[in-house]
C-alpha cells in the first residue's frame, strides 16, 4: 500500500502533534510554570490591549459621527488624536461623576457611625447590666470569670516573642508590598503608552497582521481565521456596548422608584448601582449592599423597603432586561447568556464573566452556521426523486409499449372495414 507524499505528511504532523501532546501531560506542571511566567511578562501589553479596545469603542463613535465631517489630508492627520483625547476625557469624566458622586457620602456616612458608636456601646452596656439583673446565673458566670486568676508573665512572654518575630515578617512584607506597587504602576504605564499606540496606529497593525495570515498560512485558513477575528470583534464590540445600555437602563430605574418612593440617596444609590452593574449580573449587588447600609443608618425600615425594592428590580433586570439587551446585541438567546454568565464566573470569577458572553456568543454563530451548512447538504442528497430505473425493465416497458401501440393500430383498421 503506496501513500502520496501529502499523506506522508499528514501523519507526520499528526505524528508530531501526538508526541507534543504527549510531552506537555509529563511536564504539565512546568509547562503551566512557563505559560504563568510567560503571562506576567506580557500582561502589561494584554491589558494594554484590552484597555485600547474599549477605548476604541468611544474614539470610533467621536471620529465617525462627531468629526464625521472633517476632510482633507492635514484633517485626517488632526482627526485621529482629537477623537482620542474625547474619548479620554469621557472615561475619566464618568469615573470622576461616579467617585464625586458617591465616595464623599460614604465618608459621611462613616463619620455619622463613627459619632453614633458611643452611644450604641452605651445602649449595649446596660442592656446587658439588665440582663444580669434579671437572669441571676449570668451574673455568676460574669463573677467567675473575674475570679479567675491570668498569668501576666506568660503573656507578656508571649506578646515579645510575637514582637520579636514578626518584626522582620512586618518587613519582608512591607517590602514585597512596596515593590508590588511600583511594579504595578511601572506596569499600568507601559499598559497604557501600548494601549495609545494601538488606538494611534490601528489600521497598520490590521494590515500587518493580515500580511503575515496570508504569508503563513493556506488561502482558506486565512480567509476562516479572519473571519473569526471579525466575528469576535463585533460580538465583544456589542456586548461592551449593550452592557453599559443596561446598567444605563437599571440605575434610571433604581433614581426613579427611589424618588417616588422618597428613599434617601436616590442619585448616589443610582450611579452606584449603575457603576457597578457593569459587570454581569451580580454586579448590582455591591451597589445594593452600600446602599443599605447608608439608609440602614437613617433610618432601618426604608432599609428593608430598598432590599425588597432591589430584589423586584433585579428579578426584572435579570429575567427581561439583561437578556434582551445584552442577549440581542450579541445575537445569544437568553438562557446562554445566563449559563456563559454562570460558567464564566465558576472558572475565572468577573473577568470570566465578562469573557465568556461574546466568546460563547461567537461559538454560537459559527456552530449556527456549520449546523445550517450540513443540513442544507444534507436536504438537497435527500430530496425525493425518481427511482432508478433498470435497463432491463425499461426495455420491457418499451416492449410493452410498443406492442400496445400496434395492437391499437390493427383494432382501428379493422374498425375502419367494418
Amino acid at each position: 500500500m503506496e501513500f502520496s507524499r501529502g499523506k506522508i505528511k499528514q501523519i507526520r504532523h499528526l505524528m508530531l502533534l501526538a508526541a507534543v501532546l504527549v510531552l506537555v501531560l509529563i511536564y504539565s506542571e512546568e509547562v503551566f510554570q512557563g505559560v504563568g511566567f510567560l503571562f506576567g511578562i506580557l500582561s502589561p501589553f494584554v491589558i494594554g490591549g484590552a484597555v485600547a479596545f474599549v477605548l476604541n469603542i468611544p474614539m470610533r463613535a467621536f471620529e465617525e459621527k462627531l468629526l464625521g465631517s472633517w476632510r482633507g489630508r492635514s484633517a485626517g492627520k488632526v482627526k485621529r488624536p482629537v477623537s482620542m483625547i474625547l474619548a479620554l476625557v469621557a472615561v475619566v469624566l464618568i469615573i470622576a461623576v461616579v467617585i464625586g458622586t458617591v465616595v464623599p457620602q460614604v465618608a459621611a456616612t462613616a463619620a455619622e457611625v463613627g459619632r453614633k458608636i458611643p452611644a450604641f456601646t452605651d445602649e449595649i452596656i446596660e442592656e446587658l447590666e439588665q440582663l444580669t439583673n434579671r437572669y441571676p446565673q449570668l451574673k455568676e458566670q460574669v463573677n467567675k470569670l473575674e475570679e479567675l486568676e491570668m498569668n501576666w508573665d506568660n503573656i507578656l512572654n508571649s506578646i515579645f516573642d510575637f514582637l520579636k518575630n514578626g518584626a522582620g515578617d512586618v518587613l519582608n512584607s512591607t517590602v514585597t508590598m512596596a515593590s508590588g506597587i511600583i511594579s504595578g504602576v511601572v506596569n499600568a504605564v507601559i499598559s497604557f503608552i501600548f494601549a495609545l499606540y494601538i488606538l494611534s496606529q490601528k489600521e497598520n497593525l490590521s494590515d500587518q497582521g493580515r500580511r503575515i495570515i496570508s504569508a503563513y498560512l493556506p488561502e482558506a485558513v486565512g480567509a476562516k481565521l479572519l473571519e473569526i477575528c471579525s466575528l469576535l470583534y463585533r460580538n465583544f464590540s456589542s456586548f461592551i456596548t449593550g452592557q453599559c445600555l443596561e446598567a444605563v437602563i437599571l440605575g434610571t430605574m433604581f433614581v426613579i422608584s427611589m424618588t417616588l418612593f422618597q428613599m434617601p440617596y436616590a442619585l448616589m444609590v443610582g450611579v452606584l448601582i449603575a457603576f457597578t452593574a457593569l459587570i454581569p449580573i451580580v454586579g448590582a449587588f455591591i451597589g445594593c449592599a452600600v446602599g443599605t447600609f447608608l439608609i440602614l443608618i437613617d433610618n432601618p425600615l426604608q432599609a428593608l423597603w430598598f432590599v425588597i425594592l432591589f430584589l423586584v428590580l433585579q428579578q426584572v433586570e435579570g429575567n427581561l432586561i439583561y437578556p434582551k439587551v445584552v442577549g440581542n446585541s450579541v445575537g445569544l438567546p437568553a438562557i446562554w447568556v445566563l449559563m456563559a454568565v454562570s460558567v464564566g464566573g465558576s472558572l475565572f470569577g468577573v473577568s470570566g464573566m465578562l469573557l465568556f458572553i461574546p466568546l460563547m456568543s461567537s461559538g454560537y454563530a459559527l456552530l449556527r452556521e456549520s449546523v445550517n451548512k450540513r443540513n442544507r447538504g444534507k436536504k438537497v442528497l435527500a430530496t425525493p426523486g425518481p427511482e432508478p430505473v433498470r435497463p432491463s425493465e425499461t426495455s420491457r416497458s418499451s416492449r410493452r409499449t410498443g406492442e400496445r401501440k400496434t395492437s391499437e393500430k390493427s383494432s382501428g383498421k379493422k374498425g375502419g372495414k367494418a
